[in-house]
């Protein structure tokens, strides 16, 4: 785990075991079909766990099921499920397995990790505002992906490469758990 660098944050009141809210989390996604009309999709997101330790180390997995994935189009939407695309049934999820965390200032980080779609891993970096309040920290990300990166280039009249990402997870904090994933009260 890397160590984040604090531009004023108190590092040591974030440090313990988060896990995601999978009811109060989303993710969604916009692109182009045909150069010009935009689609809008979401995806579920199963589960999540994120351990801070008090030097500000960050690591995280999220985990998406891609057979969730929705764009209000029944027939769009089974053929996302396909090998043209995201191809569930060899791969029902997407993940990211968080690294580290450059803490730019108060509520703004910078995340790195590993994103894994279409059982293929890629680097990534991603800009993240965060608000914490007592036991809770709600996390908001934007990013781009191009998805021919992972090998998923199928495209038909314009159909767009690039899809616009919106992250808003929820995280609480789970009570008496030290950084290092065992809990603080069972200790000896």
């Amino acid at each position: 785990m890397a160590q984040a660098e604090t531009k004023g944050v108190d590092v040591k009141s974030l440090a313990g075991k988060w896990t995601i809210d999978p009811a109060r989390t989303s993710v969604e996604f916009t692109t182009k079909a045909m150069w010009v009309l935009g689609v809008k999709g979401t995806a579920k997101v199963s589960s999540g766990v994120a351990t801070v330790g008090e030097d500000g180390s960050l690591s995280a997995e999220i985990v998406v099921d891609m057979t969730s994935v929705s764009t209000a189009n029944k027939k769009r939407d089974a053929h996302l499920q396909t090998a043209d695309f995201f191809e569930t049934v060899k791969y029902p999820t997407m993940t990211l397995n968080v690294t580290g965390a450059t803490l730019r200032s108060e509520g703004k980080a910078d995340v790195r990790g590993d994103l894994t779609i279409h059982g293929q891993s890629r680097p990534r970096a991603f800009p993240v505002q965060f608000d914490v309040s007592g036991s809770s920290v709600d996390v908001t990300s934007e990013f781009d992906l191009d998805r021919r990166e992972w090998g998923i280039s199928w495209s038909k009249m314009g159909a767009g490469l690039v899809n616009h990402v919106k992250f808003e997870g929820h995280f609480e904090r789970v009570p008496d758990a030290d950084p290092d994933g065992g809990s603080a009260a069972g200790a000896e």
